[in-house]
């Protein structure tokens, strides 16, 4: 079998490891620092790519001839708007550059030191080392670039709503690992997460500063106990694990039934289920869905993917009548002993799949809200279609991705769908990931 040949690094428009000073201006809703510099045409380009004096690339970059145009992109990593850097040339894409930063020339006043010692190694999180005001005001902008650009609508977006903690605030935790190499030792092989910037290579964590005190505290016997099966050659493959943190404690048991207590609602699932991570906003965020459908005047709610029956729950002492609807026969029946178990006798839910999420269902379209809280892929065509077809009051959509919610909600205006609100919250602190909810009425 032949060697299988390395992709040759595309040299345009810098060679590889090229270092150069560049001013940030943005951050991207990746959360990556953006600058842009003027360089060469494809000529000169080429020119300073053979050379293997990479200071004569970068006074191309400093000091570029009158006719060359100017804006060419370079992403960045942990830098920050308003920050000169010196970063070093990873790869060249077609209209963009990537870029390690290498050094903090001039920092930005909002820079503040990271609380963990692995910030810039761990790809986990993306913004240790800005303000907690300032993740908050970029998470807004991001937000509304995203409304602004992918659904083409101009709207108020409200300030995310703030975690009441900005670390220790993560219940879930899943750390990977890969069994050790004939040359690792069992004592030292990373447990944790994907390195930034990878996608196979992993970090060890020993401590992860946004998950709980309890998860932290339980995490070293895992990580003990890993090692010493792996010393005995008790793993032929990698694996992930589960740190849990609810009202029973932490468990590492992916069948176990656990508790969260929210808004003094006691909701009942598996350990492996779906359930938000931070357990702190949660009465803010069910509260906010709530009124907002409430405030439609509908009598009647629909919640659209109601797992074991978060937003349903939260939400039927507001409404006469409350439907979930749920692809997992599992989830639905964690729904309903979670209506049970808490008393609510007018919430009902029901299994059923994709092609027909409405059918059976006998509440008046103009009567009735719908909550839609779907995956990171946001909703499938064939959803949208039926949601139209139904033509509720109002539409709650909740999203963890702003950009797949706004494509849908480009979907939706021409259907007769109205802008009402748009309010971040904040359930991801240090990192670029948020929750959107956005409110829609008929008309």
């Amino acid at each position: 079998m032949f060697p299988v040949a390395k992709k040759r690094f595309n040299d345009l428009p810098f060679p590889y490891h090229a270092e150069f000073e560049l001013e940030i201006s943005t951050l991207t809703n990746l959360g990556v620092g953006l600058g842009r510099v003027a360089i060469a045409d494809s000529a000169g380009a080429k020119a300073a790519a053979t050379s293997s004096d990479t200071a004569s690339a970068q006074s191309e970059i400093e000091n570029p001839k009158s006719e060359i145009p100017s804006g060419w992109v370079v992403m960045v990593p942990f830098a920050l708007p308003g920050e000169r850097v010196r970063v070093r040339i990873f790869r060249n894409h077609k209209n963009y550059s990537e870029a390690d930063l290498v050094a903090v020339v001039r920092p930005a006043p909002e820079r503040i030191a990271a609380r963990c010692p692995l910030f810039g190694t761990c790809g986990g999180c993306q913004y240790q080392n800005l303000s907690y005001a300032e993740q908050l005001k970029w998470k807004q902008r991001h937000v509304a670039e995203l409304l602004r650009y992918m659904a083409r609508i101009e709207f108020p977006v409200n300030a995310v709503m703030p975690s009441p903690c900005e670390f220790g605030y993560r219940s879930k935790i899943t750390p990977h690992f890969e069994p050790p190499r004939a040359d690792e030792s069992a004592a030292s092989f990373p447990i944790g997460f994907l390195k930034a910037a990878s996608r196979f290579s992993l970090v060890d964590v020993p401590q992860c500063p946004i998950a709980t005190d309890a998860i932290n505290a339980a995490l070293p016997a895992l990580r003990d106990e890993i090692r010493a099966k792996a010393a005995g050659g008790g793993y032929q493959r990698g694996a992930t694990v589960l740190l849990r943190h609810s009202l029973e404690g932490v468990t590492t048991n992916y069948e176990a039934t656990i508790t969260e207590d929210v808004e003094g609602l006691k909701l009942r699932f598996l350990a492996r289920d779906f359930f938000q991570n931070n357990p702190f906003i949660l009465p803010s965020f069910t509260g906010y869905v709530r009124e907002q459908a409430a405030a439609s005047g509908a009598r009647f709610l629909v919640d659209a993917y109601c797992g074991s029956g978060l937003f349903a729950l939260t939400a039927a002492r507001r409404f006469e009548r409350v439907a979930g609807v749920e692809i997992s026969e599992t989830s639905v029946r964690w729904a309903t002993e979670n209506a049970a178990a808490n008393g609510i006798a007018n919430a009902t839910f029901l299994a059923s799949d994709a092609a027909a999420i409405f059918a059976g269902l006998d509440f008046p379209a103009a009567e009735t809200a719908v909550v839609i809280d779907p995956p990171r892929k946001g909703c499938d065509e064939a959803f949208l279609r039926q949601l139209v077809a139904f033509g509720p009051r109002a539409i709650v959509y909740v999203s963890c991705d702003p950009a797949t919610q706004m494509r849908d909600l480009a979907l939706l205006q021409p259907a007769g769908y109205a802008l009402t609100a748009v309010q971040p919250f904040d359930l991801f602190p240090q990192t670029r990931h948020l929750e959107c909810v956005v409110t829609l009425r008929k008309g």
